[in-house]
C-alpha cells in the first residue's frame, strides 16, 4: 500500500492540546488520521476484538446497546496493568491496521504534500515506526493535570493514572523532532503549528 511520502506523529500526554493543535494543521488542509479514531473502529460491534473483550472481561463493559462501555473497560485496565497489557496486545496491531490503511487512502485523496498521524501513544505503541518525524505537544504537568481534569469527566486520580501509563514528560519531549510549547495561548500554538506547517511541505517536497 502506497503511503504519503512524509507523515508526521503528532502526540503529547492527556490535556496537552493535541486535538487543538490537529485542528489548526486541518486549517492548512492537511489530513490527519486520528488513532484514537482506529481505537474506536476496532472494538465497534461486531468486530472481533469487542467478542474477545466481552469474553475476557464480562457483561459489566458491554453496554445495552451492545457497544463497548470504555470508561468501564479504562477504570478496570488503569487499576491492574496487567489487564492493560492483555488489552494492548489484542487491539494495538489492529489499531496499526486501521491506521496505515488511513495513510494509505490519504495518499490517494489528499493533495497535502504530508500527512499528520495524531496519537496519544505512538511512542509507546510503536507506531513512530510509520512516521517520518515526531512532533511533542508539550507543557507542564500541573496544567496538564489542570486541563485534563477541566475536559473530561475523569477524577483527578484517573487522569494521574493514564498520565502514570504513559511516557514521561521527558522521555517524550527527548523522542521529538519538533515540540509545540502550548502552556499559553491558543493563538500562540496556532503560529508554531503554522511555522511548522511551512517546515513540513519543505521536508516533504525533499523527501
Amino acid at each position: 500500500m502506497s503511503t504519503p511520502r512524509f507523515t508526521v506523529g503528532l502526540t503529547g500526554g492527556i490535556g496537552s492540546g493535541k486535538s487543538a493543535a490537529a485542528a489548526r494543521f486541518r486549517h492548512h488542509g492537511v489530513n490527519v488520521v486520528d488513532a484514537d479514531w482506529a481505537a474506536r473502529v476496532v472494538v465497534e460491534p461486531g468486530r472481533p476484538a469487542l467478542v474477545a473483550i466481552a469474553e475476557h472481561f464480562g457483561p459489566s463493559v458491554i453496554q445495552a446497546d451492545g457497544s463497548l462501555d470504555r470508561a468501564a473497560l479504562r477504570k478496570l485496565v488503569f487499576d491492574n496493568p496487567a489487564e492493560r497489557r492483555w488489552l494492548e496486545q489484542l487491539t494495538h496491531p489492529l489499531i496499526r491496521e486501521e491506521i496505515v490503511t488511513s495513510l494509505a487512502a490519504s495518499a490517494q485523496t489528499h493533495s497535502a504534500p504530508y500527512a499528520i498521524l495524531e496519537s496519544p501513544l505512538l511512542i509507546e505503541s510503536g507506531q513512530s515506526e510509520l512516521v517520518q518525524r515526531i512532533c511533542v505537544v508539550d507543557l507542564p504537568e500541573a496544567m496538564q493535570l489542570a486541563r485534563a481534569s477541566a475536559r473530561d469527566a475523569n477524577t483527578l486520580e484517573q487522569i494521574r493514572k493514564i498520565m502514570a501509563a504513559q511516557l514521561s514528560r521527558e522521555a517524550r519531549c527527548a523522542m521529538a523532532d519538533d515540540i509545540l510549547d502550548n502552556s499559553g495561548s491558543l493563538e500562540s500554538l496556532n503560529a508554531q503549528v503554522d511555522a511548522l506547517h511551512a517546515k513540513y511541505v519543505q521536508l516533504a517536497s525533499q523527501s
